[in-house]
């Protein structure tokens, strides 16, 4: 198969709660594995988009069941629900989960769309050591919709029961199961079939979307879809992947390579008069017009042809002519990364191209690791365990995995490519928007996501089967998780409130 390279975050809070908070109580259990889910309730307040809101937190398990009515695993997840919404008509409720695949719903829970959220400097810079400060966050989307965390098995607190294997969930097909069957378990417990209903997923959880809505709309027992947020999204992965023989990869990276190149002032940006728009507009007619076919023809090409796109090509990846030629046009992914700032002994994020860090030597191939990823993971994994603990009065002692804990992911998806093939997960929202007239998607960029490349979102959704009509893109000079970036958070809380309450 070929290789799949993704950002977990998905691929990534706390004085008191929001305003006030006004009681807790909880059902626990001293260990995990006994018989019953542990749930534990929480009252507060905070003013979100200027409207002062009381919400009810239930952070705990909901445990899955076989055909034997059998526990075989737990779910996590953390539900908000405001108050004085009597008929469930009129009030949206979101699902969200973050990516990996194995990434717990940290990074959107306390990124951008929780009452608390991390506050990181805007600036790309690494997060340091505690403490870090714990905000309440007014951008969140409590005033326009309920919101339910969710972290999938081997993620998180989530976790298989008995004598369970992890192999029936971890995989593309069988992870969607059995978030279908959380989420309708959920609808049944709160009384919410007929709410609006959302899915919000980043990175791999944009995969996962994909997935959730064939296995939520496929069949008559029909749980319909208003709108999918994707938040750096992968549908295809063949888009974003510079494997031997995958030209297209490179085609969908290369506005991205020029995005970071103007960013760490490696392009003259003269000819564009500063415009980053422009610029990238430029870069796109390039990368299709000129770019592809000269990967498609090889060696078929004119030596004076090639020479013209090598340097072109270097002019917009900031980049030497010599290198670009001598790499035949094709520069992997980690290649860039580590040779765009070589002669300043750094390298720049995967994950957020503004991102850099110190290597260790200058003739490395590699970066050492990816610096956008060490900038803030301590941060996060403090912020939403200080969170449960201080905030929810969550007493679990368990570790809490925020990524990495999901291994041997099964990506054959049947119909959706797998073995032998990149997973391409586009046609099933194709198939939902043709069979779900009132589905709309809202796909969020950054500008400098190597992880998953703006431009291969857009060739992902300019293929026919979609409805340009229900799509809307939007763009943020901000990496992989754009909210990261305090302009950038604000236009995406704006964008995604307007996305789901009309505003």
């Amino acid at each position: 198969m070929g290789r799949i390279v993704l950002a977990a975050f998905a691929l990534l809070l706390v004085s008191g709660c929001a305003e006030a908070q006004d009681q807790s109580t909880q059902t626990n259990m001293e260990d995990a594995g006994k018989d019953e889910p542990r749930r534990y309730e929480t009252d507060a307040r905070i003013t979100a988009n200027g409207r002062s809101i009381s919400y009810k937190v239930i952070a705990g398990e909901t445990f899955l069941e076989n055909d034997k009515g059998e526990a075989v695993a737990s779910i996590f997840s953390t539900s908000y629900i405001a108050d004085g919404y009597a008929d469930p008509r009129e009030r949206p409720v979101a699902f969200i989960f973050n990516g990996g695949p194995g990434s717990a719903s940290l990074w959107l829970h306390m990124g951008v769309f929780g009452p608390k959220r991390v506050r990181l400097p805007s600036d790309p810079d690494d997060d340091g050591a505690a403490p870090y400060d714990l905000i309440d966050n007014p951008e969140s989307i409590i005033d326009v919709a309920d919101m339910v965390f969710i972290d999938p098995v081997g993620t998180g607190w989530s976790r298989t029961l008995g004598d369970a294997s992890t192999d029936d969930y971890w995989g593309v097909s069988k992870d969607a199961a059995s978030i279908r069957e959380f989420i309708r378990r959920w609808l049944v417990e709160h009384k919410r079939w007929n709410s609006p209903k959302y899915m919000m997923g980043e990175s791999y959880g944009t995969t996962r979307s994909a997935a959730l809505l064939d296995a939520l709309e496929s069949g008559w027992t029909d749980i319909a879809i208003n709108g999918v947020v994707l938040i750096s999204t992968v549908l295809n992965f063949g888009y974003d992947a510079t494997d031997d023989g995958n030209d297209v990869g490179y085609i969908g990276l290369m506005p991205s390579y020029a995005a970071t190149a103007w960013y760490h002032g490696k392009v003259d940006q003269t000819p564009w008069d500063g415009d980053l728009e422009r610029f990238l507009a430029d870069a796109r007619v390039f990368a299709t017009d000129d770019y592809m076919p000269a990967l498609l023809k090889g060696q078929l090409m004119a030596e004076t042809e090639r020479d013209a796109v090598a340097a072109r090509l270097a002019n917009f990846i900031g980049l030497s002519q010599t290198y670009v030629t001598r790499s035949n046009l094709r520069i992997p992914l980690r290649r860039f990364m580590r040779e765009l700032l070589r002669d300043e002994g750094l390298a720049v994020g995967r994950l957020d191209a503004r991102f850099t860090g110190a290597e260790a030597d200058g003739v490395g191939e590699n970066p050492e690791y990816d610096p956008s990823a060490y900038g803030i993971d301590a941060a996060y994994t403090a912020g939403i365990l200080d969170y449960f603990s201080r905030d929810l009065d969550v007493d679990i002692t368990q570790p809490y995995t925020t990524l990495g804990g999901v291994r041997n992911w099964n990506w054959d998806t049947g119909d959706a490519g797998g073995r032998n093939s990149y997973v391409n997960v586009a046609p099933y929202v194709e198939k939902a928007m043709r069979q779900n007239k009132d589905l709309r998607i809202l796909a969020a960029n950054g500008y400098y996501d190597l992880a998953t490349p703006f431009f291969g979102t857009e060739m992902t959704m300019a293929q026919p089967g979609f409805d340009r009509s229900r799509l809307t893109l939007t763009y943020y000079e901000s990496g992989h998780m754009m909210y990261i970036h305090q302009p950038s958070l604000e236009a995406l809380a704006r964008d995604v409130r307007v996305f789901v309450g009309g505003e």
